[in-house]
């Protein structure tokens, strides 16, 4: 290594804040953030790792038995020391099967999680945080656990910023899940230190503009840190849009203490999705995704980004939604539609549908849902529409010939910023890209644009 670039290599590691980087033992203040069913694989994580960044497990949406195969592969291969975290999916419907994986989480010894589509904070969440919770040197407080918490709206954020509500934490040492001793430390800090404001992006998304929320949630950050007077800085990461070196130099330039991608990972080597979709994903551009309602939120209408380019998934996605806002029942709608959804979206019956809905529930402890849709016909109804959104979500880990119309790729447009970018260069291929190379090189990138 030349010495101009030992100094850009030494002015990318200086990025960020100092303290996230010691906290975490990385050396870069980069994350790479979680995406479900395995996307953000055991191998990106390891690899992330090892080049002194962290990356997070895309655990959601996997059975408890192969998140612990997953966590076992990656201690075997990352060295003792080399942090790493695994993701945790807000479960209001089934709070005892959230609880169920931070306990889980904690027998394995996982002692950081990245909080996703969380709206508060809830029990399984202070209890992670609170275990971890003992008394440090000169009266402060250490934290064996970290939560990293995706937020994009200021009241979500103003909870993990406050302590933990004070019943859950007492109902907690009632049960001897924690000590007296931690829920007296649990008044003096914040949830979680670190909050990661996630502006518009692949996956959910609330839209955000992040030269809106960065700002907002660092005035609420100050304010919150005067009011209750913690001896701990809370630190505030950017995601969302975060694919170039030039939006990971405006990251920091905002004053983010660390940045977080997520899109630009699914289109690379390690990634835990099949070839035939990195394929497709390496020749987006900017505009070439689309919103539609999240198939866990369908009822809400809580809005996902998926690739729009070469399918009709999110088109088709959104008039289900409509179907169900204007219908009471699937019999309700009119016969015809009915025929084309089952022709060209389901490509199988109704009856069958719901069978297969029904076989899903049973097999993941949710019988009590098949009577309550049995006796309500419109939540029958959405989980009909929800079994499609399993089924084109499944298309995109097997072969995409099967049925390329109903494919469903979450993604976002920094992926086709960071196409435009590697034109003309190896990385254009993604069987060129590496998580952990492209990494090192945004930090370097961003920090010769700052340097500038």
């Amino acid at each position: 290594m030349s010495v101009l670039e030992e100094r850009r290599e030494d002015a990318a590691r200086r990025l960020g804040c100092a303290s996230f980087r010691r906290d975490f033992g990385v050396d870069y203040a980069y994350l790479a953030g979680s995406m479900y069913r395995g996307i953000a694989s055991k191998e990106l994580v390891v690899a992330m790792g090892r080049a002194g960044c962290m990356g997070f497990l895309g655990a959601a949406g996997l059975s408890p038995e192969r998140v612990t195969g997953d966590i076992a592969h990656i201690r075997r291969h990352l060295e003792p020391g080399r942090p790493f975290g695994v993701n945790l999916l807000c479960d209001l419907q089934h709070p005892e099967r959230e609880t169920a994986n931070v306990e889980r989480l904690l027998a394995h010894g996982v002692r950081i999680i990245e909080a996703s589509a969380f709206v508060k904070v809830t029990p399984a969440l202070v209890l992670f945080h609170v275990s971890g919770l003992r008394h440090g040197p000169v009266g402060g407080v250490e934290r064996g656990t970290r939560i990293i918490a995706k937020v994009s709206r200021p009241e979500v954020a103003r909870e993990f910023m406050r302590p933990a509500p004070t019943q859950v934490v007492e109902r907690l040492v009632a049960e001897g899940r924690v000590t007296s001793e931690q829920a007296a430390l649990a008044r003096r800090v914040p949830v979680a230190q670190d909050l990661t404001v996630e502006a518009d992006s692949g996956g959910h998304t609330d839209r955000g503009v992040s030269t809106v929320l960065l700002p907002s949630m660092q005035s609420l950050r100050e304010r919150l840190t005067r009011e209750f007077g913690y001896g701990e800085k809370i630190r505030l990461g950017l995601a969302g849009g975060i694919g170039t070196p030039p939006a990971v130099a405006a990251a920091f330039a905002m004053g983010a203490d660390f940045v977080m991608t997520g899109s630009i990972n699914q289109c690379t080597v390690e990634a835990g999705v099949s070839d035939a979709v990195k394929d497709r994903l390496q020749t987006i551009d900017v505009q070439d995704t689309d919103y539609c309602p999240a198939g866990d939120m369908f009822e809400m209408g809580a809005l996902v980004q998926v690739l729009r380019k070469g399918v009709l998934f999110p088109a088709r996605a959104n008039r289900l939604h409509a179907l169900y806002k204007s219908h009471d029942s699937w019999e309700e709608i009119p016969q015809e539609t009915r025929r084309q959804i089952q022709d060209a979206y389901f490509k199988k019956s109704a009856d069958e549908v719901w069978r297969e809905t029904c076989e899903h529930l049973r097999k993941t402890g949710r019988a009590s849902e098949i009577e309550r849709a049995e006796r309500t016909p419109k939540r029958r109804m959405a989980l009909m529409f929800r079994w499609y959104y399993g089924y084109s979500s499944r298309l995109s880990f097997m072969d995409t010939d099967i049925d390329p119309a109903n494919l469903q790729i979450h993604t976002g447009p920094a992926l086709g910023a960071f196409n435009q970018w590697a034109r003309g260069t190896p990385w254009e291929k993604w069987k060129n890209r590496h998580a952990a190379n492209i990494a090192q090189e945004l930090m370097r990138g961003a920090s010769s644009i700052l340097s500038r």
